[in-house]
């Protein structure tokens, strides 16, 4: 009998956590202005933008540090300027600063939540012309607007909440966290196309030519080689869906 009682008082401790994390995640949801997608977010933009400039250092040094290399950086800066200057991003609130990595193996380009964006110059050596340029820093433009790092924090959050919950109550708490992560990865392939679609809309509105993200696409998929990964085993989307889905952005947003 203590052991059945002992178990229901855990039972309704649980579910009272369970609870509270719905109710917590349903205040935090909000339409994105710049996506118009309905999505949970906790961190305020000042919140973004500390942890940011918080992070950036770390980033920077894991591949390197920065090029030493004051042309290349300019041509950087100049660039995602213009993107910031000419479209939403300059009404953001968000302060974007734009960093050439001297790493020169991992083709790669990310961003911090707050506008942090980074670009290696693996990558940048291999881009043909400014639009190319253009189409990598503002597809990471992208993922600042859609606030995608904010959004996963704050599901990270969330799973990790109902998996106190469950465990409490139940042994579900594997099973709780096994979704979490499942959502996490699908919600990455989904921000990798929002974000395309963002880079295409900022590259038009600074007068870049948006077929050059398709450009970037290919160089991507050269880089990947005949062995990359299948679209449904990455966080990724396969670069010829995400070149089908840029096409699909420039006929929308192309006057």
């Amino acid at each position: 009998m203590r052991n059945r009682g002992g178990f229901k008082i855990r039972l309704l401790i649980g579910l009272a956590i369970v609870a509270f994390a719905y109710l917590k995640k349903c205040s935090q949801q909000e339409v994105n202005k710049y996506t118009g997608k309905t999505q949970a977010v906790s961190l305020s933009p000042e919140q973004e933008i500390a942890i940011g400039l918080q992070q950036a250092p770390s980033m920077s040094q894991q591949h390197g540090g920065l090029l030493p290399n004051d042309n290349a950086q300019a041509l950087v800066d100049k660039v995602g300027q213009k993107l910031v200057d000419n479209t939403v991003a300059k009404q953001s609130g968000y302060k974007y600063d734009f960093h050439l990595l001297r790493d020169d193996r991992a083709i790669n380009a990310f961003a911090l939540p707050g506008g942090q964006i980074f670009i290696t110059y693996a990558l940048f050596s291999k881009l043909k012309n400014e639009d190319q340029l253009a189409g990598v820093l503002g597809h990471e433009i992208g993922h600042v607007l859609g606030k995608h790092s904010n959004e996963r924090i704050t599901n990270a959050n969330f799973w990790k909440l109902l998996t106190m919950g469950a465990s409490v109550g139940a042994d579900l708490g594997q099973l709780a966290q096994g979704i979490g992560q499942q959502t996490l990865l699908k919600n990455g392939r989904g921000d990798e196309l929002e974000s395309d679609e963002l880079g295409v809309k900022l590259m038009i509105d600074a007068g870049y030519n948006p077929e050059s993200l398709i450009g970037v696409m290919e160089i991507l998929k050269q880089a990947a080689g005949p062995n990359r990964v299948p679209e449904f085993q990455s966080t990724h989307p396969d670069p010829e869906n995400r070149i089908e889905k840029i096409k699909e952005a420039i006929r929308k947003y192309r006057k």
